[in-house]
């Protein structure tokens, strides 16, 4: 299957099981691979055939900029599930979300969490 890919988009948002977390807030990177037949796009050179990478962003941004959640599993699912919602082409997805800063004591690059979904 072709794939579309957002990598390390960055977003300032409040989601975490700590209170300090959803009050400071902190930058989220999110990695986004969709599965979608890109054959027509590829031939056509029309926007139109494809998934407008620039739209699902706006979908990702909005999730993890205006939504707050407890656990990044949940925003997860939550940017997957309005993924399959706003773009028909789209047949599977993995996301993966990245705390940089998490309120863990110790010696690390970052943490996070990868989700695999396929449409239903």
């Amino acid at each position: 299957m072709d794939k579309i890919q957002l990598k390390g988009c960055r977003f300032y948002g409040y989601h975490g099981a700590f209170s300090e977390e959803q009050t400071l807030g902190q930058i989220f990177v999110i990695d986004c691979t969709l599965s979608v037949d890109l054959k027509k796009a590829a031939k056509s050179d029309d926007l139109e055939d494809t998934v407008h990478y620039g739209l699902v962003f706006e979908t990702i941004k909005k999730q993890a900029e205006q939504k707050k959640y407890k656990l990044i599993e949940r925003l997860a699912g939550a940017i997957c599930q309005d993924i399959f919602d706003g773009f028909a082409p789209v047949e599977a997805i993995t996301i993966r979300i990245t705390k940089e800063n998490p309120p863990i004591n110790g010696h690390y690059d970052a943490v996070g969490i990868e989700l695999e979904r396929v449409r239903e």
